[in-house]
């Protein structure tokens, strides 16, 4: 029984509706970078498209093929990604992963909703699906500023 509420209390209302409004969920045409993701464990997978200027994203779309945890931690991501720069977006996801991995706390702001996912620290085999999101983000800015840099 305990299994069972742990279960109930990991896919809470917010996290289910938070999956359900993934925001920026198109690819993008002609984006500067392009990233995917996957999670060799359960093959969730993230592809985010981005444009980039002066150091910041102004154009951000996903493709999010995951559980409900990593399509809600693609959810927040989404709602907080545009303006956003590299640095921000790498502490932002160093803050995740010791939120998960070493109860660490929460992302700073704007990321701060992905503290949904605190149930999660528990489930070790859904982090990286969860951790997906920002890491095709940081991957596609490589991109793209890679791409800027040729051009």
């Amino acid at each position: 029984m305990q299994a069972q509420n742990d279960l109930i209390k990991l896919y809470s209302q917010k996290i289910l509706a938070l999956a359900a409004e993934i925001p920026h969920l198109d690819r993008l045409e002609a984006p500067m970078g392009t990233a995917r993701k996957r999670s060799p464990l359960c093959g969730s997978t993230v592809t985010v498209d981005l444009d980039v200027k002066d150091g910041r994203i102004v154009r951000f779309g996903q493709d999010v093929k995951a559980c409900a945890l990593g399509q809600a931690a693609a959810s927040v991501v989404g709602s907080a990604i545009l303006g956003r720069t590299r640095a921000e977006i790498e502490a932002a996801r160093d803050q995740l992963r010791a939120m998960l991995k070493e109860e660490g706390p929460v992302p700073a702001a704007p990321f701060e909703g992905l503290e949904v996912l605190l149930p999660a620290r528990d489930y070790k085999n859904r982090h990286a699906s969860i951790m997906l999101s920002l890491e095709a983000t940081l991957d596609a800015f490589d991109a793209a500023e890679a791409a800027a840099s040729c051009a």
